[in-house]
């Protein structure tokens, strides 16, 4: 009986072996010895006049670590394609973020990529959890790429955690500005593709199923915050690549939080528009983008505004490059983000506001060098420094990009005695990365 059993397990797995085309195991373990730094100057209270703290000091916190994911975003996947005759294809794409420092994350889950898809000369239909069309730009036009020290600011904007830090006992506002958790991929999506052929013009569009209850009649519905519309997107990027230019324009819309009976949506609007061109000697990448945190009333719902929430958006554009050296790469960009409250402002945005009279805003700078020992192992260094203003509080660490090291979840330095604002931010990397 076991030798049966045995027998026909060899053979189911033989026939799912011989129906496949390819199956393919590939991954990146990617890993450096990272420092942060972030300097507070004091500012005084709101309504406190700053000579009464004269000779008060700047305050300083740093770290060192073993950080994940300074140059590619350290993974672990399986895909793989059938060839269904007549132009079609079937493929799956199994993929997991892994902590190269610590190994505490890996294969238990396919966070970064889980999705089935049917492709042809119609273009692909890819079901599933996939990037969203409005994150590539961020990622495409960065000369690196989201990761590391480097990561342009649009990314850390987007991406969380941070904080805004106001008035005295810090009050701060956490888990990104936007809270957006389809920000860099999507859940419960179904996405097109257009298909190759096209002169190179290419797109897709995506959308994302909030997999909410409806009840009827409406009545009836229970009354729990984020229930109804939450974790909905919809979105599409749509560009042109030809020889060394590519550009493209992304839009997407994404609900972060509802109440049904207080008559409120909350969504975050993206559009972003990036352009990268290859001269040979040097390639030059570009990008512009607005992020619109947008909060809707039904005026026959609701009456009263709820103090704390409000409209905002965050403007944000970068320029960078990469030269080729030898067996190496010399990479640079400048990025540079403001904030802008525009209706019913937060209390955050109120005490940003009585501090400094100005719209929170940061810039940075960041420099690296990449050295390929062969075409799947290279060594890197990178650089970067963040200049805060008005109250803004980004740092140059963005490990958070997995979301897998938990390490690192309190390293978004903000200084909690009350009075202090973050000024500058400085991060390096010094790291290995393997391909296979």
């Amino acid at each position: 009986m076991k030798k049966s059993l045995v027998a026909l397990t060899s053979l189911t797995v033989a026939g799912v072996a011989s129906a496949q085309s390819s199956v393919t195991l590939f991954g990146v373990v990617d890993a450096a010895v990272s420092y942060y730094q972030t300097n507070s100057k004091f500012v005084g209270f709101a309504g406190t006049p700053v000579l009464n703290f004269v000779g008060t000091g700047d305050l300083k916190q740093s770290q060192w670590a073993l950080s994940n994911s300074g140059y590619n975003s350290s993974k672990v996947g399986f895909r793989g394609t059938e060839d269904l005759g007549g132009g079609l294809a079937a493929s799956f794409w199994l993929e997991s973020a892994i902590t190269a420092d610590s190994g505490a994350v890996g294969l238990a889950a396919f966070d970064r990529r889980s999705t089935v898809s049917l492709s042809g000369g119609f273009g692909e239909l890819r079901l599933g959890r996939d990037y969203t069309p409005t994150f590539w730009n961020d990622t495409v036009f960065d000369s690196f790429n989201t990761n590391g020290v480097g990561a342009n600011l649009i990314y850390t904007m987007n991406a969380g955690p941070r904080s805004l830090v106001v008035g005295p006992g810090g009050v701060s506002v956490n888990r990104g500005l936007f809270s957006n958790n389809n920000y860099i991929r999507a859940s419960n999506s179904v996405g097109y593709f257009l298909p190759p052929n096209l002169g190179g013009f290419y797109g897709q569009v995506q959308y994302a199923f909030a997999e909410s209850i409806k009840y009827t009649p409406g009545a009836t519905t229970p009354n729990v915050l984020n229930s109804q519309r939450a974790g909905r997107y919809a979105g599409g990027r749509f560009g042109y690549a030809n020889g060394g230019l590519d550009v493209a324009a992304a839009y997407g819309e994404s609900t972060t939080g509802d109440d049904y009976y207080a008559g409120s949506t909350t969504k975050v609007k993206t559009a972003n528009l990036g352009a990268s061109y290859d001269f040979g000697v040097v390639k030059l990448f570009g990008e512009i983008s607005r992020t619109k945190n947008d909060i809707n009333f039904d005026p026959t719902t609701f009456v009263t505004p709820v103090f704390g929430t409000g409209s905002f958006k965050g403007d944000g554009y970068l320029l960078g490059a990469t030269v080729p050296v030898g067996p190496g790469l010399i990479r640079v960009a400048y990025s540079a983000v403001k904030l802008n409250y525009t209706s019913t402002p937060t209390l955050a945005a109120i005490s940003l506001q009585a501090l400094n009279q100005g719209d929170p805003k940061a810039d940075k700078f960041a420099i690296g060098y990449v050295h390929n020992l062969s075409k799947r192992t290279a060594l890197y260094a990178t650089a970067a420094f963040v200049k805060n203003k008005n109250g803004l509080n980004l740092t140059a660490n963005s490990s958070f990009n997995s979301s897998t090291s938990p390490q690192f979840t309190n390293t978004f330095l903000l200084t909690p005695n009350g009075g202090y604002q973050a000024d500058k931010a400085y991060g390096y990397d010094f790291g290995i990365r393997h391909a296979f």
